[in-house]
């Protein structure tokens, strides 16, 4: 459920440095977010692809996280030409798709893709402690950072004590129905769930006190620049020239 397909590579964008990666993706999103140009989004596109390729990615997890965009930007497709001003493309029934709300939506599909490709290239293709320690070498906040990596754990201690309690009920015999029975034992459910959770997080800060835990993360990984970060780096600047300059 919260696995990490991406992070399991040996290609060389996972040994760059977690902070040029992560520098590199927030650039090139905010960069081809600002965009209005279908050229520039398509170059983009094909550079974010690229990078994603040298990653080799699993097919199966990254065609179920491309899905999940697209199935979305489907309800755009299907609502945004048909209520955006301008003259129309075609006519389905009465119903008419106007040229500017096509060109809009196929902009935002390109962009979307986009900068979905470069985050799991760049951001998803790190575990997540490497992450929070990437956002805390780059001075994010020590609060946000201990926060995000204690609700990463704490999605695990929920779905562990969920599908142990929901394998107690299939040992009793429940089907799950339309009555007050079910949702009472539905409830019951949520209710243990949650007061299990707390308990075993207890559990979990008081065993992290006793090993010397002080409110801070250490990591044992050392971040430094490489020489396959200065030719990475390199590359991005002259990307970035080439689109500024002649896109």
């Amino acid at each position: 459920m919260f696995a990490e397909p991406f992070a399991s590579g040996q290609t060389w964008v996972h040994g760059l440095d977690p902070r040029l990666r992560l520098c590199t993706a927030l650039v090139f999103s905010c960069t081809l977010a600002m965009t209005t140009s279908t050229q520039e989004a398509i170059f983009g596109l094909v550079a974010a692809l690229l990078l994603l390729l040298c990653s080799q990615p699993p097919l199966r997890p990254l065609g179920r996280r491309l899905m999940a965009v697209n199935v979305f930007l489907l309800f755009l497709w299907l609502t945004v030409p048909c209520s955006t001003p301008g003259p129309a493309a075609f006519h389905i029934g009465p119903l008419s798709c106007s040229l500017p709300g096509l060109q809009l939506v196929w902009l935002v599909t390109l962009k979307a893709n986009a900068i979905t490709l470069i985050f799991i290239a760049c951001v998803a293709s790190m575990p997540v402690a490497r992450f929070g320690h990437t956002l805390y070498s780059l001075h994010m906040s020590g609060k946000f950072v201990f926060l995000l990596l204690f609700t990463y754990r704490s999605l695990f201690l929920l779905a562990d004590e969920w599908q142990r309690l929901n394998t107690a009920l299939r040992l009793h015999n429940f089907v799950a129905a339309t009555n007050l029975h079910s949702y009472r034992t539905l409830g019951s459910l949520i209710g243990l769930t949650l007061v299990r959770s707390f308990d075993r997080a207890g559990r979990i800060h008081q065993a992290m006190l006793l090993r010397g835990f002080n409110g801070s993360f250490n990591s044992l990984a050392e971040f430094r620049f490489t020489w396959l970060d200065t030719l990475f780096l390199a590359a991005a600047l002259v990307f970035f020239v080439l689109y500024f300059m002649f896109l």
